[in-house]
C-alpha cells in the first residue's frame, strides 16, 4: 500500500460504540422479558436475550462492520490486516444469503454466527489498530457536520417509539414526548398475522435503518482521510448506500405503523430489507448516487494525500 494519510478511528469507536448500547438493550429486554411479549421469538432468559444479540449483530451490525474494518485496514497498513478485512468481508456478506435472516423467526440459529464473526473480526482490527497508534486525526470540523447533526437529531426522534421498545416499554406512556405517536394500541396486523401493538416491544427494523442511517453519518466524515484514492471512493459509495438504504427501512417501518396502522393512509409501503427489482430499490440506489456525488465529490481527488474535496 502507498504511504500516506491515515484515518483516525474517532469516528469507527463510535458507531462501534453506538450498535454496543443497542446490543446491551437487546440483551436486556430479551432477557427480563416473556417472548410472547415480544416478536417472532421464542424462548426465555438469559438464552433468548444472547440468541437475539446474535442475529443483531448480523443484522445490521454486519452490514457497518464492513466498512469499519476497512477503515481499520487503512489505519493498520499491513498485509495480515488486509487478509483479516476480506474475511471480516466474505463473513459479513453471509447476513444477506437467503435464510439467514428471516423476520419470521428471530431465533439465533447457526448460520447467524457466520456474520456475527464477521463483526467481532472488524472489531478486533479496530481494536487493534487503535491499540497501534491510537486515535489518530480526524477530519475538521466543518459545515457538513452542521447538517449531519441536525439530520441526525431528526433521526432520533423520529425513532423514539422504537427506543422505547427496544428497552421494553411503550412510548406513549411517556408524558409529552410521546403524545404524538401511536404504540400501545392494538391495531390490525399488515401481514395478515393476528393483530399487534401498534409499536410491538422488543428491537424493529426500523430502528436498524435508523443506526445504520446514524452510521453512515459518522463514517461519511473518513472517505477525506483515506490513503488512496480508491479506498476513498468505494468507502463513499458504501457509505452512501448505506445511508439511503437505513433511511428507506426507518420509512417503511415508520409509516406503515404510524400512519396505516393509524388510519392516516391506506397505502402500503413494502419491505426493503432485502435487494430487489422494484420501484423501491431503484429508489435506494438512485439516492445513493447523488449523496455519492454531492456529499463527497468524488470526481476531485488529491492523490498525494488521498483527500477528497
Amino acid at each position: 500500500m502507498e504511504q500516506g494519510r491515515r484515518p483516525g478511528l474517532s469516528e469507527a469507536i463510535g458507531v462501534w460504540s453506538l450498535f454496543a448500547l443497542v446490543a446491551l438493550a437487546i440483551l436486556v429486554t430479551y432477557t427480563r422479558l416473556p417472548h410472547e411479549a415480544l416478536y417472532h421469538t421464542s424462548g426465555d432468559g438469559i438464552e433468548a436475550g444472547a440468541g437475539r444479540a446474535l442475529v443483531f449483530a448480523g443484522f445490521p451490525v454486519a452490514l457497518i462492520a464492513i466498512p469499519l474494518a476497512w477503515i481499520a485496514v487503512a489505519r493498520l497498513r499491513t498485509r495480515p490486516a488486509v487478509a483479516a478485512g476480506v474475511l471480516a468481508t466474505i463473513l459479513c456478506a453471509t447476513v444477506g444469503f437467503p435464510g439467514v435472516i428471516d423476520q419470521a423467526d428471530l431465533d439465533a440459529r447457526p448460520v447467524n454466527a457466520l456474520a456475527g464473526i464477521g463483526a467481532l473480526l472488524a472489531l478486533g482490527l479496530t481494536a487493534v489498530a487503535l491499540r497501534g497508534g491510537g486515535l489518530g486525526e480526524s477530519q475538521p470540523f466543518n459545515r457538513w457536520d452542521v447538517a449531519r447533526i441536525a439530520l441526525a437529531v431528526v433521526l432520533v426522534l423520529a425513532a423514539l417509539p422504537w427506543i422505547w421498545a427496544e428497552l421494553g416499554f411503550y412510548v406513549d406512556d411517556a408524558p409529552v414526548i410521546g403524545d404524538p405517536f401511536i404504540a400501545e394500541q392494538v391495531k390490525p396486523s399488515l401481514g395478515g398475522e393476528p393483530s399487534l401493538h401498534a409499536v410491538h416491544l422488543g428491537h424493529h427494523h426500523g430502528l436498524d435503518g435508523i443506526l445504520l442511517a446514524l452510521g453512515a453519518l459518522v463514517l461519511s466524515r473518513v472517505p477525506s482521510r483515506m490513503p488512496r484514492k480508491g479506498e476513498g471512493t468505494a468507502l463513499a459509495a458504501y457509505v452512501a448506500l448505506l445511508l439511503t438504504y437505513g433511511l428507506a427501512n426507518a420509512l417503511q417501518d415508520g409509516w406503515n405503523e404510524q400512519l396505516v396502522k393509524r388510519g392516516t393512509s391506506d397505502f402500503k409501503l413494502p419491505s426493503v430489507i432485502r435487494p430487489d427489482l422494484s420501484a423501491a430499490w431503484l429508489g435506494i440506489l438512485l439516492g445513493a448516487l447523488a449523496i455519492y456525488f454531492v456529499l463527497f465529490r468524488v470526481g476531485r481527488v488529491n492523490r498525494p494525500e488521498g483527500e477528497i474535496r
